[in-house]
């Protein structure tokens, strides 16, 4: 993109200078240097115009295509998210039926062993 500025700006420097030259130097009349300089002028003005609309074509599906890539990397991150937020949930729930067991079986010890003289404990 700065070298199509770049571009530009020379495009531009040049067709002013060439302008000043031709003045300077002109064997023909006023009248048709003036015309060779709106003439030029013309030329150098339907340039710009032609390189401008090419660099905001390009610019245009620059952008689309970044976006569409954008959409693409996104779509990926939040499957990859979804997949491993799935995973953490099925680990949890494994881990929780795991720790219920495990206090079903504490709270069955210990209706066997409230009978006896020892006091009760707490269960977590």
């Amino acid at each position: 993109m700065a070298n199509t500025g770049n571009t530009l700006l020379a495009l531009i420097t040049g067709a002013a200078i060439g302008a000043g030259v031709g003045l300077l130097y002109a064997p023909d009349s006023g009248e048709k240097t003036r015309k060779k300089l709106k003439k030029d002028a013309q030329k150098a003005q339907d340039n710009l115009n032609k390189r401008y609309h090419e660099t905001s074509s390009n610019l245009s599906e620059k952008a689309k295509k970044a976006r569409v890539d954008f959409e693409e990397r996104l779509e990926e991150t939040l499957s990859s998210a979804s997949h491993k937020a799935d995973d953490i949930l099925a680990a949890m729930e494994n881990k929780l039926e795991e720790l219920r067991k495990q206090n079903a079986k504490l709270q069955k010890d210990k209706t066997g062993k409230s009978s006896g003289s020892s006091p009760d404990k707490a269960v977590v």
